[in-house]
């Protein structure tokens, strides 16, 4: 049956022959070129047009005979006449003449919804990320309507994504469409990655494409790292807040002929302050350093792509009550401050190789490898968690067309994942008077997965696009299994695009590696209602976690007052045969886990317009309303269908970003409205609440200096721990976390920019 649907993807793709050009739009200045996203690109005489991605690629009907003309704001325009045998054309744009005390300036476009792919995907520009104070991957979704950030718990300082109204482990993470931040580093991967080392976010919803793998769920997010080759020859960015919060980053990037290129990104942030908004005796945030550094080397020809590197991470995290010291930490019971201590080191390496096929048309092949070792020693109040995990991706990706036909493409290989985790875990009970540690349970376990994928991208009409994918995966705990993806995409002018996609998704759940935050609490941990450091066993007895994702979007522009006002409008449904119950409410007193027994899904609906008021003033309008719902069972065996806890039901999004002439100044303002939701257990519901951001920057010739504030309004969650002044008790739980856990904050950053001539 795989190998009839192999065939019949291969059949379609000799079916069809649409007239269609394809090409990329590079920028030249001082004999250097680089892809120039944004330029506009239309034939002369007509209203058919399109606009160059973020790779600087378009895709337009063709019309032989007729001339293209390419243009972007400070170029000469180009124009170019389209031959019978042009399917593929490169334009090279040069800086126009040069005037004394005249700039001409057009900021880049913040957030690319990719129309030209039939994944529903969002790329954050770098422009975009400057738009806020964006200190890392976990601070640039501010202006993003689709992707929340909050704080998992009151103390540690971890941070989870939502997408599509479900948790942060079902959106797959990759640095270069490498999986990366899994298991382990699931929780604190956000602060992995700081801001000054990204290019772009790519934000996938949905399904996704079956050759980065089979785990995304509600999505997939990749971020890329500023490339050797184009990034600044050198960038510095100084940042500080009112909290105590400093950070450095330095970036360089070092051409060192016209093959080969170096990059070195170095980072460190330090919080030392002790901050208790809440009066409630414990930190608000986490006492923290880290210090980040990564080195990439690059490799060009016309033929061969070479890119390979390495990332050192080391952090440490001191919460809890205080007063409390890491010496402190064998004093367990009454009448002891209660604290938590989190040590990460991560190390990372990276290799990628392309080779384009001069021999063959449109064909190429790729080879990714990456592998990280990860440790981290952590302790809540007594209880004592140590995990290590080691990672190897491997990932060969072959990308050709059918015949001679450049609209049927197919891309095919294999791929092998290896994880090996050793845990530790130790728990404390109450014996007599005294509060005394259980023996330590020592786990180890090895993943290896090996598959095989099939992908054919079809275009049809110039309106059609069709994408297919399937792919077989062998895991070695959890046996075989297939995996199914679809995505079509249908354009019946340049203006209008309908997307569809579905497919299925699966991931072996890491229960204390992912959800550790809920070990901050007075809770003791179970497995299917056994105690764990009793039951080890009972973990083998969770299975794969398995769902189905299905979405629509539509996207319409609309010209008005000779601007492009966009409107986007999308729904996704998540349900899921297979998972793995983290319940921290219907048992008092426990954590437990257990397999799904029952429903469990999620409906996401989603409303998006943008539009530029004003010449330089963009505004940006979103709402989202999330009905996510899953089956917990009690005690005695009942079920009951309830909505996930501790998540908003909807959310709305304004965003107002405005530049002067001459772009010499730039405004940011934006505000989060933040509907009501579901306490755990009988708590009731958690009040909506609002936030408010800006941010002032001042540009000049070098540099920037811009300030800002978070949380205008001042709006913190009231009482975020509970029995904050009993940690040794059962009742005590930092976990249950809707908003904000500090109030206000100021900060001021600095940066300087050496870029490319």
């Amino acid at each position: 049956m795989k190998f009839l649907c192999i065939l019949f993807f291969c059949c379609i793709g000799r079916l069809a022959y649409t007239q269609q050009l394809e090409g990329r739009v590079w920028e030249e200045n001082a004999g250097v070129k680089n892809v120039l996203p944004g330029a506009n690109v239309y034939w002369v005489g007509s209203t058919v047009g399109a606009t160059t991605d973020q790779e600087g690629q378009f895709r337009i009907e063709k019309r032989v005979g007729a001339k293209l003309v390419v243009s972007f704001i400070g170029y000469r325009s180009d124009t170019l006449t389209v031959r019978a045998e042009d399917n593929y054309v490169e334009v090279v744009l040069k800086s126009g003449q040069e005037l004394d005390e005249v700039n001409v300036v057009k900021r880049g476009p913040g957030t690319i919804i990719n129309t030209r792919s039939p994944l529903i995907e969002q790329v954050i520009t770098g422009e975009e990320l400057c738009r806020a104070a964006c200190c890392n991957l976990g601070e640039s979704f501010t202006t993003n309507a689709s992707v929340d950030v909050s704080y998992a718990d009151a103390v540690t300082g971890a941070k989870q994504i939502q997408l599509l109204g479900l948790n942060g482990k079902y959106v797959q993470m990759m640095t270069e469409n490498m999986p990366n931040f899994r298991g382990v580093s699931a929780l604190y991967g956000l602060s992995y990655i700081p801001g000054p080392w990204m290019s772009a976010i790519s934000v996938s919803k949905g399904s996704g494409s079956v050759i980065n793998g089979y785990e995304a769920i509600a999505g997939q997010i990749s971020v890329d790292y500023k490339k050797p080759q184009d990034s600044e020859k050198l960038f510095v960015n100084l940042y500080g807040s009112d909290e105590g919060m400093v950070e450095f980053n330095m970036n360089t990037g070092i051409r060192l002929n016209d093959k080969w290129s170096t990059a070195i990104l170095a980072h460190g942030d330090w919080m030392n302050q002790s901050h208790d908004g809440h009066r409630d005796g414990f930190l608000d945030m986490p006492r923290k350093t880290q210090y980040n550094l990564m080195n990439r080397w690059a490799y060009k020809t016309d033929t061969w792509f070479l890119q390979f590197g390495g990332k050192l991470l080391d952090e440490d995290r001191l919460g809890g009550q205080k007063g409390f010291r890491k010496n402190m930490r064998s004093k367990i019971g009454e009448g002891n401050l209660y604290g938590i201590g989190i040590t990460s080191r991560r190390y990372e390496g990276f290799l990628k190789i392309g080779y384009l096929m001069p021999q063959y048309e449109n064909t190429s092949m790729a080879l990714l490898i990456n592998y990280t070792d990860h440790t981290q020693d952590a302790y809540y109040g007594a209880r004592e968690y140590d995990a290590g995990q080691r990672s190897l991706f491997v990932n060969y990706i072959y990308q050709s067309i059918f015949g001679n036909n450049p609209d049927q493409k197919f891309s095919t290989g294999f791929s092998f994942n290896y994880d090996r985790y050793k845990e530790n875990f130790n728990d404390y009970v109450l014996r007599g008077m005294e509060f005394v540690r259980t023996d330590p349970v020592y786990w180890t376990r090895e993943e290896k997965v090996g598959g095989a994928f099939f992908q054919y991208t079809g275009h049809f009409w110039t309106k059609l696009t069709l994408m297919a994918g399937l792919r077989y995966d062998y895991h070695n705990i959890a046996g075989s299994f297939v995996t199914p993806r679809f995505h079509i995409s249908y354009a019946p002018d340049e203006l209008t695009t309908l997307k569809f996609s579905a497919g299925q998704g699966s991931r072996w759940a890491n229960v204390l590696a992912e959800n550790s935050y809920l070990l901050a609490s007075g809770r003791s941990v179970y497995v299917n209602n056994k105690l764990l450091v009793s039951h080890p066993e009972e973990l083998k007895q969770l299975k794969m976690e398995r769902a189905w994702n299905f979405g629509v979007l539509f996207n319409r522009k609309f010209i008005l007052f000779d601007r492009i006002l966009n409107i986007s409008l999308d729904y996704y449904r998540t349900n899921f045969s297979r998972q793995v119950m983290a319940d921290n409410e219907t048992f008092p007193g426990k954590i437990n886990f257990y397999n799904l027994q029952g429903k469990s899904y999620s409906n996401c609906y989603q409303a998006e317009v943008r539009y530029e008021l004003i010449p330089r003033l963009d505004m940006l309008l979103a709402y989202r309303y999330n009905d996510a719902r899953v089956t917990y069972v009690g005690e005695n065996g009942e079920r009951q269908l309830m909505r996930t806890p501790l998540q908003s039901r909807y959310k709305g999004l304004i965003n107002f970003s405005y530049y002067t002439n001459m772009k010499k100044w730039q405004f940011d303002f934006t505000m989060q409205l933040n509907g009501s939701g579901r306490l755990p257990g009988e708590r009731g519901n958690f009040e909506s609440y609002q936030l408010m951001n800006a941010q002032v920057t001042k540009f000049f010739r070098k540099w920037s200096i811009y300030a800002g504030c978070e949380n205008i309004g001042d709006f913190m969650q009231e009482h975020p721990i509970i029995a904050a002044d009993a940690p040794w008790s059962q009742e005590f739980d930092a976990s249950q976390i809707w908003g904000p856990i500090h109030g206000r904050k100021f900060y001021i950053g600095l940066r300087f920019a050496i870029d490319r001539e």
